[in-house]
């Protein structure tokens, strides 16, 4: 039976991003940048997670940043 498509989104990013990214994924056991980037989100939203209802601290957040700067958000 093929995937439910209906339950699935479309994500943009910069092409420059998408291309970095697959050069980081290469050698690794990602398929795709799409499960590399879905990983990834999932990672961030369970540590939103447990951080929900205290703040960050200045450590999290500059833990936080690093991996932003690191895929090239910032």
């Amino acid at each position: 039976m093929a995937p439910d498509r209906s339950r699935k989104v479309t994500l943009k990013i910069p092409r420059p991003l998408y291309e970095k990214l697959q050069q980081v994924i290469e050698g690794t056991g990602y398929n795709s940048v799409t499960d590399f980037a879905v990983s990834v989100l999932r990672d961030l939203a369970a540590t939103h997670e447990l951080a929900e209802g205290r703040p960050y601290s200045a450590e999290e957040l500059a833990q936080v940043k690093e991996r932003l700067r690191s895929l090239g958000y910032l």
